[in-house]
């Protein structure tokens, strides 16, 4: 291409290129994409993906990761080209960096656009918690970024406000109280800064308004993209109807009655597809699949350690390698493309293994990229004492479940648990989304 621009400009002159290339109508590059958007939860024809999990707050991981995919260049700006960044939700929380992360990545939504790629950010339960004011996981460091000029101001008329509220509520206990010691502990809790994080994550505030917006799940040529994971609980439900009820789960929370925003079987919470037994869900992940005519499922939110994991034979993969420095700064992500999946760790790449049986394998070469994580290695020897034991070779073969007891020899409480047990079995049963 480049010798043919050389030779049209020898022939006839840079006047004459420039005046042809304005006369030629620019088609924008998404017009030219393969990509199709079939509708707000679905698309096909995605040549590329990159599946980006967790990042709480870390904003130096991050980049480091989106480098290492090539969907930014060493000034930050988007250069995946028709590449899709799904990014699985967890921006916020544990870092101090979340407001830096979600506008950059706000950018980068409207310079992927011009390039035929996209940015799907999705809804994580650490968004969900911001946005009704569960602040149990947010750092110092967050609160600052918000600090302004009028911080000090907002932060005095909150604590008007609080002294007034208690005063009302109890005039006996506020006249006995040591404002003093009582004012440096309230100070700890609502740092400067606070009052503007809690206005940013307002449906209409600065962060609020764009979450609202993304979607909780996605699915892009047969494969599934949420946070948490699917439950049999919920899988009747459309990737729209989900992501509305969630939608409004945020905007009008109802400490009462949550729902599904904080269910720990929804779509935010629900861990069991990377922590059950596979046997045990195995016959419920089938039936998501099929009901979603999809071929694998991808979430975040249970932390590997450095590793993408397959599990159900590849039909989910857990993606939350632990990117912030929280969990220890991983550089992992994973790659989807025609020619199969494929997980990065730096530099490096190793496809991901077709089924159950190459894990052991995959394993051990992720492990000799990082052989001092702990975590990988005590997997690996996990994997091997069962494949050990499966196959009759182990000196002691783990024990059986204990038999259940008798109604009549449970305690109040066992009856209590055994009864939530079976609940929560009745819900995960393959049969609710048939």
């Amino acid at each position: 291409m480049k010798d043919l621009q050389s030779g049209w400009l020898e022939r006839s002159g840079r006047k004459l290129l420039l005046a042809l290339l304005v006369a030629v109508p620019a088609w924008p590059a998404a017009a030219l994409a393969k990509a199709h958007k079939v509708d707000d939860y679905h698309w096909t024809g995605v040549e590329r993906i990159i599946a980006v999990g967790d990042i709480h707050g870390d904003y130096d991981s991050f980049m480091r990761v989106m480098q290492s995919a090539g969907l930014v260049d060493d000034r930050g700006r988007w250069a995946g080209g028709e590449t899709h960044l799904v990014q699985l939700g967890d921006i916020p929380d544990r870092g101090p960096d979340t407001r830096k992360i979600f506008e950059h990545l706000e950018r980068l939504k409207k310079e992927a656009a011009h390039k035929g790629g996209y940015v799907h950010m999705l809804i994580g339960n650490h968004e969900a918690m911001n946005m009704y004011g569960d602040l149990r996981y947010t750092t110092p460091g967050e609160y600052a970024a918000f600090e302004g000029p009028n911080s000090v101001r907002y932060r005095e008329a909150q604590w008007e406000h609080h002294l007034d509220t208690l005063k009302k509520q109890d005039p006996e206990a506020f006249a006995k109280l040591d404002l003093a010691a009582f004012r440096k502990k309230w100070d700890q809790q609502y740092p400067l800064g606070w009052v503007e994080q809690r206005l940013a994550w307002q449906p209409n505030g600065e962060i609020g308004a764009k979450v609202i917006e993304d979607p909780v799940a996605i699915e892009i040529d047969g494969t599934l993209f949420m946070h948490g994971g699917f439950s049999a609980k919920y899988c009747k439900d459309s990737l729209k109807e989900i992501t509305d009820t969630i939608h409004q789960g945020m905007a009008h929370y109802d400490y009462q009655n949550p729902g599904m925003v904080e269910d720990e079987l929804g779509p935010l919470w629900y861990r069991g597809l990377a922590t059950d037994s596979e046997t045990k869900r195995e016959a419920m992940v089938e039936a998501i699949l099929d009901r979603y005519h999809a071929k694998r499922i991808v979430v975040g939110h249970t932390p590997t350690m450095g590793i993408v994991w397959p599990r159900f034979g590849g039909r989910v993969i857990l993606d939350d390698v632990g990117i912030s420095g929280y969990y220890g700064g991983y550089d992992a992500f994973l790659e989807i493309t025609p020619d199969g999946l494929v997980a990065h760790y730096g530099d490096h790449e190793i496809p991901l293994p077709q089924g159950d049986a190459g894990r052991i394998e995959y394993l051990k070469q992720v492990i000799a990229l990082n052989p001092g994580n702990p975590y990988l290695q005590s997997r690996l020897q996990k994997m091997l004492m069962a494949s050990q034991a499966a196959a009759g070779d182990a000196a002691e073969k783990a024990p059986g479940e204990p038999a259940a007891k008798a109604p009549a020899e449970m305690t109040e409480a066992e009856k209590e648990a055994a009864a939530k047990e079976a609940q929560r079995e009745a819900w995960l049963s393959p049969d609710n989304c048939r």
